[in-house]
């Protein structure tokens, strides 16, 4: 007598209890890690609510349909690059993990899209559809296409992101994805600048009325479109609702198409960008190393900054650094410009931003600094690698400077300020080199590599406060002398001597540098079995 196989279990049920278990299994691994996930349910709760007792409000009101479908738009837009900068967040994000199993592609799309359900981020979604659905929804219309518009927009949402994610796999999971990942607070920074800006347009503009235009064109972009498609329907317009939910419903299957080719393409061929790459990066290496060594000086000088700037541009941690320096260095002052609040003086921002990469030399460098140590034997060997380590960053920050402050004066029209204020801005840069390179001999401290949000090893945070504070008040009053000369021609009416700031500027920058990298040069000679202690560590 033979026996009834059992039937397979459904995979969508088992990518469902993976998704579980994945979750389970993650917040066990450390009470820091589940005190962060019930810190954002807890934050994604109270904003969720929020939110959907304001839709709950704003029914009725005639900014409802502007304020529903362009949040609706931006919810879309984060779900598109949240796969970007956090790929690490979830680990069935990465489809590769599946490539020996046999699964075929529509029934594992389906269980994908289903287990991706679970989680904050389609919770939150769903209260927000939801939301948006009820202050829209009127009439029976209304209602009946805003219970097929609040399930559209979530898988819309949903499918995106996974489709982005199995397009780029390849590419979160390499370096350049790290690099990514860490640079998402720069992200998250810039854009809450850029609506902290957009809010105060509004306010100037007299209200949402300003851009109504622009919430029109977002209402025929899916998913957006079928929020829009329930105002239309509550207002008796059901041929344009059909159509507009009709684009979503056609987006929803088109991205489910490109994410089971995306799926294919990822399991049956090999990675393209491991082809011919033992071959081809020997040449690179060399052909870049030629461009440097055509343009930096030769001997150790030009060795150092060549590591310096390769380090630059390699290292997500010192990449990172490197491009929110930039960043916040242009928008402060751009920003105030824009708002008719800034000073041409906020160009300062620049030289202080870049200025605080001097800190911490040899804590960049990590254990890879007993390397560095091995040719630092006399105080001259010692000075000749700090005065190259500050050379490479002149050679980024000093230009970067002139440009932050030409813009800031071409925005203010205050070209007349231009010379007065990077004087300052160089006196200041200088004055941060100094005390950069006798914080990175008195205080270095070690740069944990195993996390992406870690800037400082357990224990070294008292370090860190002492060389980065500390070095920035000591900027400060080294500074001072150019900032009273520049007080004293204002306040005594000597406007046609104030071009003098700029050559003096530079001139005591440049002087003030070499003292501070002349003053930390014994230090890290005689210091450097704790110096490379101090950074090994962690």
């Amino acid at each position: 007598m033979t026996t009834a196989t059992p039937p397979a279990p459904s995979l969508t049920a088992v990518f469902v209890r993976l998704k579980l278990a994945l979750l389970k299994n993650g917040l066990k691994q450390s009470g820091g890690r589940t005190a962060a996930y019930i810190i954002s349910v807890v934050f994604a709760a109270v904003f969720a609510a929020v939110t959907l007792l304001g839709f709950v409000l704003m029914r009725g009101s005639v900014n409802a349909p502007t304020v529903t479908v362009l949040l609706a738009g931006i919810l879309a837009l984060a779900w598109t690059v949240m796969p970007l900068f956090v790929p690490s967040g979830d680990e069935t994000l990465d489809p590769s993990r599946l490539v020996m199993l046999p699964l075929r592609p529509r029934p594992l799309v389906r269980a994908l899209l289903v287990a991706s359900l679970v989680g904050i981020g389609p919770a939150f979604t769903l209260c927000v559809s939801v939301g948006a659905a009820v202050a829209l929804a009127h009439g029976a219309a209304g209602t009946l296409f805003a219970v097929l518009a609040v399930p559209l927009v979530v898988l819309v949402c949903v499918a995106l992101s996974r489709s982005v994610a199995a397009a780029n796999v390849r590419l979160l999971t390499s370096r350049k994805g790290r690099d990514l990942a860490v640079l998402s607070g720069l992200v998250i920074a810039v854009g809450m600048q850029l609506v902290n800006f957009g809010a105060q347009r509004l306010s100037q503009a007299g209200g949402l009325s300003a851009v109504e235009p622009a919430a029109e064109v977002v209402g025929w972009l899916p998913p957006a479109s079928a929020i829009s498609a329930v105002d239309a329907a509550g207002r008796g317009d059901y041929a344009v609702a059909a159509v507009k939910l009709l684009i979503t419903a056609a987006a929803l299957v088109g991205l489910v198409h490109w994410w089971q080719r995306s799926l294919v393409r990822l399991m049956v061929e090999p990675d393209g960008s491991t082809i011919g790459a033992a071959s081809d990066s020997g040449a690179k290496d060399k052909a870049s190393s030629g461009r440097l060594g055509r343009i930096l000086p030769g001997g150790r000088t030009g060795a150092v900054m060549e590591r310096s700037l390769r380090y630059i541009w390699r290292d997500p941690k010192t990449k990172a650094a490197w491009v929110t320096s930039l960043a916040i260095g242009a928008i402060v002052p751009v920003f105030n410009a824009l708002q008719g609040t800034g000073s041409i003086y906020f160009a300062c921002f620049a030289s202080g931003m870049l200025g605080i990469q001097m800190y911490n030399q040899f804590g960049q460098d990590t254990s890879a600094f007993w390397m560095v140590a091995q040719t630092i034997a006399t105080k001259a060997d010692a000075y000749a690698e700090l005065r190259a380590r500050a050379l490479a960053l002149l050679a980024i920050t000093v230009p970067y400077t002139v440009l932050v402050t030409a813009v800031t004066a071409a925005m203010l029209d205050s070209w007349h300020k231009l010379p007065e204020a990077l004087g300052v801005a160089l006196a200041l840069l200088g004055a941060m080199m100094a005390t950069g390179a006798v914080a990175s001999a008195t205080f270095p401290y070690s740069i944990p590599q195993d996390s992406a949000y870690k800037n400082v090893a357990p224990g070294q945070g008292g370090l860190a406060w002492m060389s980065i504070f500390g070095g920035m008040v000591s900027a400060a009053v080294l500074c001072a002398p150019v900032i009273g000369l520049t007080l004293f021609l204002h306040f005594e009416d000597h406007e046609d001597l104030l071009w003098l700031l700029l050559p003096v500027g530079a001139l005591y920058g440049a002087l003030i540098a070499w003292a501070g990298v002349k003053l930390a040069a014994p230090r890290v000679s005689k210091r450097l079995p704790e110096i490379l202690a101090a950074v090994s560590k962690g």
